[in-house]
């Protein structure tokens, strides 16, 4: 079988023990599936699940409303080209007639 090199010390001789990967030479343990999970890094999902990229293109699910401005961005905007950042307000985005915005991933659908 082959076994990844210790993400430590990158020691080729890794063995198993139970559910866990160990270096003899360094004597670090870890699980390779929580590594793996890590390794995938910031994951946003839509209100319907879907995983969101950067550069994606969403409809907004229903009516926002926007301190400040005068008017509410409407249920079935479009937005293009996304960026996925970390925090509460996850996406960033500019939408035609407000400009620039954050939104939450819980009010959009991937097309």
């Amino acid at each position: 079988m082959n076994l990844p090199n210790c993400p430590k010390c990158n020691s080729e001789y890794v063995y198993e023990d139970g559910i866990l990967l160990v270096c003899p030479e360094c004597a670090y343990e870890w699980d390779p599936n929580e590594v793996a999970a890590a390794e995938e890094g910031l994951v946003v999902l839509d209100s319907n699940g879907t995983r969101l990229a950067d550069g994606d293109t969403v409809t907004v699910i229903k009516d926002l409303k926007v301190k400040g401005a005068p008017k509410d961005i409407k249920q079935g905007t479009r937005v293009k080209n996304i960026r996925l950042v970390e925090g509460d307000h996850n996406i960033d985005c500019k939408i035609d007639g407000f400009g620039a915005m954050k939104l939450k991933s819980e009010f959009v659908k991937k097309i």
